[in-house]
């Protein structure tokens, strides 16, 4: 699970495999699998950052 923060200032968990698109405009919107959308304070650079790290940390780093 990859850390982000909600425009409220929450914290939210997510599956980061569960992530189907991410779309700034302004704000960062990640769109799940589910169909679910939730949008974030982070940068797009930010989030794939913390993908990069959660994969290379449960060993995925091939991908």
């Amino acid at each position: 699970m990859i850390e982000v923060t909600r425009l409220n200032g929450k914290k939210y968990w997510v599956n980061p495999h569960q992530i189907e698109s991410m779309e700034q405009n302004p704000d960062v919107t990640l769109a799940l699998l589910s169909g679910k959308k939730i949008v974030v304070k982070e940068s797009p650079e930010e989030i794939i950052e913390r993908i990069v790290i959660y994969r290379k940390k449960i060993g995925m780093q091939e991908l």
